[in-house]
């Protein structure tokens, strides 16, 4: 019996350490598997706000939100002092035709801006020019001061309606609609439903001028521009009072402020409404009250066809047109559908010479683009990966006698090298008739070259567009009665959100980077491409 007791006794030990036995190891489990669900779920949480930026030289501290990247970026937002100093990293990619692009532009936080808009700091219509001295001895180039205080063309297809002009200058907004845009810049942008086309805007297509000397007709072309309110560029106006003078240096804008025809690459739209593109890591739009800065720079044309005017869509590429008419600047590249987006703006000097400028882009070498070709029914850019329409309207304008001058958007970003792309079209460009080819879009100096005898400048790079130091410039532009082309390239450097002409060793330093690019061109110490 007492062995039986014994025998009882010792089971219900053993089955009391096995349960022990067991609520521990199930408690060991649950703790473990919590670690390893708590641990997944951090890591998935740490994924998607924090993405390593890779750079040039390999991986970036940056941090960006994981919605932001279907695309690479290369860009952070600036903080405090640093606005100013921000270098940006850079990349290859477009060899790919992908349109992701890595546009230089400094991103100021909104808070820095404190809320102020163009409006709030005053911008005002300024036209003449500031008296500064060229630094040019040619006659030949140096001009005479523009006096007309209104604009450098008197306007052969109607005026500008100034009433509407300065309600846009002031940045009237008594009338905007709950989303913040216009109701006069929506109604221009509406479309006919019936139809399912979009009527062509009402945009000045030819223009009569006297130029300065009876001998020539002269241009200037400056490369990328950004008056995003978001960027550094826009913060520095504003902290200059809201004014482009000494935001661009002053011979810089007298050369630009002289020339008969102002040309200057316009990388956003201006609009207060629209939707930003869905997956696109860079979108730019300016507030149309920003777009009286060109009237201050003295530009006279703006080219639409890159791969930002259609940023925030049909309805802001719209109101961009819309807001250059109202303006006074003649807009080429990007409209209503193709028949105004392919459209030459001819210029008709009372000395006799006609020029023709058209504007194309080949970027975004996709089959399906961010930014939208224009078609026969629909908004958008010029197109001209297929560079049959181009051409045709190449050989329309010279048919008509006139000097044709093609701005094109090509090139890979970051690349001083002439990409495929560029080597195929610059001859077919050419061959149709083209007189002078300029190009932008790789944000860099590129070479100045000729090609079947027509001067080719690849790319001037950004003008006023970041705050990191670069290399830029001013192409000069003097067309003879004789059919003959003069060219000037003036050195300059962005820095700081400024431009200015360089001098001294950074002037020599520019030239003798474009000689060493542009092999079998003559540039001289003034600039002068033979």
């Amino acid at each position: 019996m007492k062995k039986d007791m014994k025998k009882d006794e010792r089971k219900k030990k053993r089955g009391i350490h096995t349960g022990v036995n067991g609520a521990i190891i199930a408690s060991i489990i649950a703790f473990l598997l919590t670690i390893t669900i708590g641990g997944t779920v951090l890591l998935s949480i740490g994924k998607k706000k924090n993405l390593d930026i890779l750079s040039d030289d390999g991986y970036d501290t940056q941090s960006v939100e994981e919605t932001k990247i279907t695309r690479l970026p290369l860009l952070g937002n600036i903080v405090g002092d640093s606005a100013d100093n921000a270098e940006i990293s850079r990349s290859a990619n477009e060899t790919t035709g992908n349109s992701s692009r890595v546009p230089g532009a400094t991103k100021i936080d909104a808070d820095e801006l404190g809320g102020k808009s163009t409006t709030d700091l005053g911008l005002s219509h300024k036209n003449t020019a500031d008296g500064t001295d060229l630094s040019n001895d040619d006659a030949d180039i140096a001009k005479a001061d523009n006096k007309d205080g209104e604009s450098k063309a008197d306007r052969s297809d109607g005026e500008v309606n100034g009433s509407e002009s300065e309600d846009l200058n002031q940045g009237d907004n008594q009338d905007l609609n709950n989303d913040g845009s216009d109701q006069n810049d929506v109604a221009a942008s509406e479309i006919n439903e019936s139809s399912g086309e979009t009527a062509i805007s009402g945009g000045n297509w030819e223009y009569s001028i006297t130029p300065a000397n009876s001998e020539y007709v002269s241009l200037a072309f400056a490369g990328d521009i950004l008056f995003d309110p978001g960027y550094a560029i826009m913060n520095k106006i504003r902290q200059n009072g809201g004014g482009i003078d000494g935001v661009i240096g002053g011979s810089l804008l007298s050369y630009m402020r002289n020339a008969d025809i102002m040309v200057v690459n316009n990388e956003f739209p201006y609009s207060y409404g629209g939707t930003p593109t869905e997956g696109k890591t860079f979108t730019f739009r300016a507030e149309p009250s920003s777009a009286v800065l060109l009237n201050q720079m003295g530009v006279d044309v703006a080219t639409l066809a890159n791969n930002h005017a259609y940023d925030y869509g049909q309805t802001a590429l719209l109101d961009t047109l819309t807001t250059l008419d109202n303006v006074g600047v003649a807009r080429i590249g990007a409209g209503a559908n193709l028949d105004e987006a392919s459209r030459p703006v001819y210029y008709n000097a009372d000395n006799g010479i006609k020029i023709a400028i058209i504007a194309a882009t080949e970027i975004e070498r996709l089959d399906n683009p961010d930014t939208k070709g224009a078609t026969d029914s629909s908004p958008g850019v010029f197109r001209c990966l297929d560079i049959t329409k181009l051409v045709s309207r190449i050989k329309e304008a010279k048919s008509k006698g006139a000097y044709v001058i093609v701005c094109i958007h090509w090139g890979t970003e970051s690349k001083e090298e002439i990409d495929w792309w560029q080597q195929k079209q610059a001859p077919e460009i050419a061959d149709a008739g083209a007189d002078l080819i300029v190009g932008a879009h790789p944000h860099i100096l590129q070479k100045i070259g000729y090609v079947n005898g027509v001067p080719v400048v690849y790319s001037l790079g950004n003008f006023l567009f970041s705050s990191k130091e670069l290399e830029t410039g001013l192409l000069r532009v003097n067309i003879y009665k004789d059919g003959k082309t003069g060219l000037q390239f003036i050195p300059a450097m962005q820095s700081g959100c400024t431009v200015s002409e360089a001098t001294g060793e950074k002037k020599t330093a520019i030239l003798n980077h474009m000689r060493a690019m542009s092999s079998g061109v003559s540039i001289d110490d003034d600039g002068n491409v033979n």
